[in-house]
């Protein structure tokens, strides 16, 4: 038995609960938190686990490959329905190298009027451009807040590289979904 300390300084007789790990039976709590036992149940904790885990996949994936397509839709319509602007530069900072001893290049911020609407966005690049010059710019119609330039609309290409990722986790999960099936199937038997 151990004494527990009470509220005004004296003691009362309490249970032991220490006990060796050897005396306890698997089925018994490993320890007790205010009255309250804890258990663990492997099998329903690994259940658990593979869930959160396929889920984890196909969440991911399905992001990826949504990610995917939108990207090549940004391509396309760029490519075939670019509108041009003209963006004022407002500032450009100069971005430093790995070692902090020369420079890396450049990152602008322009300004541009579409259908009425003034932007301000970052311009593709590492050119330097002095503050207030005009620079051409191109937009997609469909989203005025993407800013491109024409030579990097030029470089673009839709790719399908971008679903190869976000495909194989959907098809990961799928493989390890159809598994623990079969081998439900076959525990069942």
């Amino acid at each position: 038995m151990t004494d527990t300390t009470g509220e005004h300084g004296g003691t009362a007789p309490g249970p032991d609960t220490r006990g060796d790990a050897a005396d306890r039976s698997p089925d018994q709590p490993v320890g007790t938190l205010r009255g309250a036992g804890v258990g663990i149940d492997a099998a329903t904790a690994g259940r658990i686990g593979i869930v959160v885990l396929l889920v984890a996949l196909v969440v991911v994936g399905m992001f990826l490959l949504f990610a995917g397509v939108r990207k090549n839709a940004q391509v396309d319509e760029l490519r075939s329905g670019g509108v041009p602007v003209q963006v004022t530069i407002s500032h450009c900072l100069g971005l430093m190298g790995g070692t902090g001893s020369s420079p890396a290049g450049y990152e602008c911020v322009g300004g541009y009027t579409f259908r009425g609407v003034h932007y301000v966005e970052g311009v593709p690049g590492s050119t330097y451009y002095p503050d207030l010059a005009v620079v051409a710019g191109v937009v997609p119609p469909g989203d005025p807040g993407l800013l491109s330039t024409p030579a990097t609309v030029a470089s673009l290409r839709p790719s399908d590289t971008l679903y190869v990722v976000g495909a194989a986790l959907l098809l990961l999960a799928a493989g390890i979904a159809v598994w623990l099936v079969f081998r439900r199937r076959r525990a069942g038997a």
